[in-house]
């Protein structure tokens, strides 16, 4: 590293402030409905082909990469919605507008089978700090929810999970009740804006529930991909520790990925295993935000 590079990185490295990423007060300890004594939000994420063209557009024209995506709408979302019946649970599906409109059949099979819409951008770009679509990913989303399903989310999970003060501050503008992307805890708790006024209720992901991490390799995503019995032995140990504490596990699953034969066999016999506890609240962001939006009103009374 050169002189001059040296100094720039220093200068950089200084510029950081010492502050937490999050200046929210530690996550409060609240009951969840009886019998349960853990709660998880169940979630999917719904990108279709926009997971791959919102890294790069030229993905596009590639249409064996771009199949990927399309195997959401043809076989994943169905095969999903199905298993969710057969098992009598809710979910909540955050969807890109780009998938809404690209495949409004499927978006429509998520309303009408009673699952909760949650807001996933549009063309699935990331927020980075100064990103100039932050705004039109928020605004383009939203309006084709609202003309497509008839739906006006109240719960947000940022592409590729990433978040800026940005798009916090401009969520708490657009009416959000909750957002659903940071990783910080393991139960829910009330964002705080920069300048100190209240922001969404969070309720955060749990790294080692994201199938893509484990389940998917492409060729230009390669990775190995983990066995049902590895899998399985992760998301359980993890489920009971979680009920243990009296806490929160929260999924972030995709259709291209557990909506394919051997994925979904791994989740239809976890999802029963967390059914036969019989003390976990499998349930919607919209439920799990409500009662702790109940919880903090309770409080301040």
């Amino acid at each position: 590293m050169q002189g001059g590079d040296v100094e720039a990185r220093r200068a950089a490295v200084d510029a950081i402030p010492i502050r937490p990423a999050s200046a929210a007060a530690p996550a409060p300890e609240f009951p969840w409905p009886q019998p349960h004594r853990a709660a998880m939000f169940l979630s999917f994420d719904v990108d279709a082909e926009s997971a791959w063209t919102g890294g790069n557009p030229a993905h596009a024209d590639r249409l064996v990469t771009m199949s990927y995506g399309g195997y959401e709408a043809r076989v994943g979302t169905p095969k999903l919605l199905e298993l969710l019946d057969q098992l009598g649970l809710k979910a909540t599906f955050f969807i890109t507008g780009w998938a809404v409109d690209a495949y409004p059949a499927m978006a429509e099979s998520i309303v009408k089978a009673g699952h909760e819409i949650g807001h996933h951008g549009y063309h699935h770009l990331l927020p980075d700090p100064g990103s100039p679509f932050i705004v039109e990913e928020v605004e383009r989303g939203l309006e084709a929810l609202k003309r497509r399903l008839g739906v006006v989310p109240k719960g947000y999970r940022a592409p590729s999970g990433e978040f800026c003060e940005e798009l916090r501050a401009l969520l708490v503008r657009r009416g959000f009740l909750y957002t659903s992307s940071f990783r910080d805890d393991v139960r829910p708790y009330r964002h705080v804006l920069r300048d100190g006024s209240a922001g969404t209720i969070e309720l955060p992901t749990t790294a080692c529930y994201d199938d893509w991490v484990l389940g998917l390799s492409t060729r230009v995503s390669p990775r190995p991909i983990l066995s049902k019995e590895e899998v399985l032995s992760i998301w359980t140990d993890e489920l009971d520790e979680i009920r243990d504490w009296g806490a929160m596990v929260t999924t972030v699953l995709h259709p291209q990925c557990s909506g394919r034969p051997m994925r979904m066999r791994l989740l239809r016999e976890f999802l029963r295993y967390t059914q036969a506890c019989g003390d976990v609240w499998i349930t919607t962001g919209e439920a799990i935000a409500g009662r702790f939006a109940e919880f903090e009103g309770a409080g301040r009374r």
